[in-house]
């Protein structure tokens, strides 16, 4: 029985590819300093260590004990826009963190592929569809941190002989995700503040564009791909194809909530606009594992989900190490 770490595996991405790592037949251990997840995420047949990627001493230790076949690193502070603002922050989970579980991979000598959650946010405004051959150009601290890690590995590839897989997922969303936190996943914020009987916010004129993925449509091909060493040492877009403006997305998730839409535009923010990807390369080598949710059919799964679970108390603001060109909706709650 292969062993395999999943770092962040109480959060929303990380908890269902453990899941679909213990259905495989893994034994499983997740590190999670739930910060951002929970222990009712994790899957019972998983050992549950709490801790912090950012404590090279505590990896180490994990490592110490346990011979790793495979590490799933999806531990990160995943607020892309807040990272203007907490750069130091940002760098220390999202960049530093990930350093320590790659050298704790490399020193152990067991592990035969290291899969890193990345994301299409390392291209920047980049001319859409975005595909892998597009050359990075972040502009924001978490790309910029993720496109680090992406380089990072392949370093550790040629120096260390550590064969890795990198996917690029966008607009995640589904069962289990943070709803909670105002900072990130706009449809999490949307439903959040549907629950909370607020209007959603929207920054702009709402025709920003995204491809909003469900979380099916991505874990069963990040959890099979240590199973093909053909598709290793390569990055891959991930995600849904079809692109859908804020505007629209706002309308489709009130719906799923059983509300008239209530809407109210912001000023704009500094974000990419248009934000789509090719797939034309992750089909080609996981294309039989693709389920195909549609937007309409997620959202009103994940409605489900976040009705049943109420609304709940906000979580405290996060400590800002810059406050300039804060959007105002940011300040307080």
């Amino acid at each position: 029985m292969p062993t395999t770490l999943v770092t962040g595996g109480a959060g929303f991405m990380g908890s269902h590819l453990a899941d679909e790592l213990v259905a495989m037949g893994h034994r499983v251990v997740v590190l999670d300093d739930l910060s951002g997840g929970s222990r009712a995420n994790a899957p019972t047949a998983a050992e549950l260590v709490q801790g912090s990627v950012t404590d090279h001493e505590c990896v180490d230790r994990l490592f110490a004990r346990h011979r790793f076949d495979h590490v799933f690193h999806l531990a990160a502070h995943a607020a892309e826009g807040l990272s203007h603002f907490r750069k130091r922050f940002n760098y220390t989970n999202n960049l530093l963190g990930s350093v320590n579980v790659i050298n704790a991979s490399v020193n152990a000598g067991t592990v035969r592929c290291f899969v890193f959650t990345s994301s299409i946010a390392v291209y920047g405004p980049a001319q859409v569809p975005t595909s892998e051959s597009t050359i990075p150009r972040p502009i924001d601290p978490y790309g910029i941190a993720k496109y680090a890690v992406e380089l990072d590995l392949e370093e550790a590839r040629h120096t260390f002989g550590l064969d890795f897989v990198v996917f690029r997922p966008h607009n995640v969303y589904g069962e289990r995700q943070n709803v909670w936190d105002r900072y990130r996943n706009v449809i999490g914020i949307f439903m959040r503040q549907i629950l909370r009987g607020e209007p959603m916010t929207i920054f702009g004129d709402g025709e920003q564009t995204r491809a909003f993925t469900h979380i099916a449509d991505v874990t069963p091909a990040m959890a099979r791909s240590i199973e093909r060493p053909a598709t290793w040492n390569q990055a891959y877009n991930i995600g849904a194809d079809e692109p859908c403006t804020v505007n629209r997305l706002a309308t489709l998730v009130a719906r799923a909530m059983g509300v008239a839409p209530r809407v109210v535009h912001l000023e704009p923010r500094h974000e990419v606009v248009h934000a789509v990807a090719d797939h034309a390369k992750v089909r080609a080598a996981f294309g039989d594992l693709k389920q195909g949710v549609t937007l309409e059919a997620g959202l009103a799964r994940m409605a489900q989900w976040v009705r049943s679970a109420g609304a709940r108390a906000p979580a405290a603001p996060p400590e800002l190490e810059v406050r300039k060109n804060l959007p105002a909706s940011w300040v307080g709650d």
